[in-house]
């Protein structure tokens, strides 16, 4: 069951693909002639018409023995001459002699009569504007009187609708006409580009009823030397973004040869900074720890006071947050007590047993204490801001 839902549906979608194409494709062409247009039109004419951005050819129309020859440029035509037409054997020596060699190089283009053909408009769908040709060949037989084989026709689109269809012109010309039309031009039907057909008021509708082949295509003469030039000016370009480039890639070393002995500067200075700091971190921490310990000078005038007169010291040493007492006293078993209370050490005690000088008639002892050692986080700070203030 879903495979035949699928299958069903795959043709549903490729239908609304190929219909929102051809939808869009010729909004998309609409668009671009529109733009490539208005960027012309801010050139002058003058200039357009040197470098060949109008488009240009030449009109002929006959009125009985005569010929009528216009120039159409960006779809205005301008009369150029009306030449009798009696003998066309010698048509195109007579169009290469009246006409200026540009003009006479430009595209022929014969406009039929109005009344020559017949014109039918018709709704079709988006999608038929890309082979509208072929869809039209279908309506010529329901449309118009004439059988496709004796007939020649084109089409043209007169508009695009909002609900996805567009409205388009059939024109079929009988095909015993336009031979008539062709005999009567004699030679200048070989260099035709094209047949048109007079819309009723003096201007061309921009189809070709001219069988593609029997038209005369013209190879432009500038289109080599077109070419060659388009050629040169891109190598030029990519020679001048390669010569940008290479500027660039020059400059970039050179700023980098030049920056390299800054960048070293900038790497020594760093170290040099880096040691610094860790120096400053170093002495900081020295400082808070000398803070955080009583100084020498401070525990020997606690132990002046402290100690008997009858003792006095032979050693004194600070380990680390030891101190370290070695000496004579009369009064040795009595120092401990004396030593307890004092806020710069804690836990006096003697090392060992007290042994007699006989020379000195008194006790050798070894005391030891623990430094009282109190946190000092911000010892150096505040006495650098006390050395400041003062």
């Amino acid at each position: 069951m879903a495979g035949a839902v699928d299958a069903s549906a795959t043709p549903a979608i490729a239908t609304s693909r190929a219909a929102l194409a051809g939808r869009l494709r010729p909004r998309l062409v609409g668009a671009w002639e529109w733009w490539t247009t208005a960027l012309l039109a801010w050139l002058p004419l003058r200039l357009r018409e040197r470098l060949g951005l109008l488009p240009q050819r030449l009109l002929l129309r006959l009125h009985g023995t005569d010929l009528a020859v216009a120039l159409e440029r960006a779809g205005e035509p301008r009369a150029l001459a009306v030449l009798p037409w009696h003998d066309s054997a010698d048509g195109v020596r007579v169009l290469s002699r009246v006409l200026a060699p540009q003009l006479a190089e430009m595209p022929r283009w014969l406009v039929l009569p109005a009344g020559s053909g017949l014109r039918r408009t018709l709704r079709l769908p988006a999608a038929a504007a890309e082979r509208l040709r072929d869809v039209v060949s279908f309506e010529i037989d329901r449309q118009t009187p004439f059988p496709t084989q004796s007939a020649v026709f084109d089409a043209r689109v007169i508009a695009l609708r909002d609900d996805g269809q567009l409205d388009a012109e059939l024109v079929v010309v009988p095909r015993r006409t336009l031979d008539d039309a062709l005999a009567t031009l004699g030679p200048v039907a070989d260099t035709l580009a094209g047949v048109d057909l007079d819309d009723g008021s003096g201007q061309s509708l921009g189809i070709d009823l001219l069988p593609a082949n029997r038209r005369l295509h013209r190879t432009d003469p500038r289109r080599r030397w077109n070419l060659l030039l388009a050629a040169i000016a891109l190598c030029a370009l990519v020679a001048g973004m390669w010569q940008v480039l290479d500027n660039r890639r020059a400059a970039a070393d050179a700023f980098e040869d030049a920056s390299r002995p800054v960048i070293a500067q900038a790497r020594a200075a760093s170290v040099q900074r880096q040691r610094l700091a860790n120096l400053i971190d170093g002495m900081r921490y020295l400082d808070t720890q000398r803070a955080a310990r009583p100084t020498m000078v401070e525990i020997l005038d606690e132990l002046s006071r402290r100690l008997p007169d009858s003792t006095y010291l032979e050693k004194l040493a600070v380990e680390n947050d030891r101190l370290l007492l070695i000496g004579l006293s009369s009064e040795a078993s009595a120092l401990v007590g004396q030593l307890e209370g004092s806020p710069l050490w804690r836990s006096p005690a003697l090392t060992g047993a007290l042994q007699p000088d006989p020379r000195s008639r008194r006790d050798r002892f070894t005391l030891t204490a623990e430094l009282a050692v109190t946190e000092v986080a911000n010892a150096p700070a505040a006495r650098g801001g006390s050395d400041a203030g003062g």
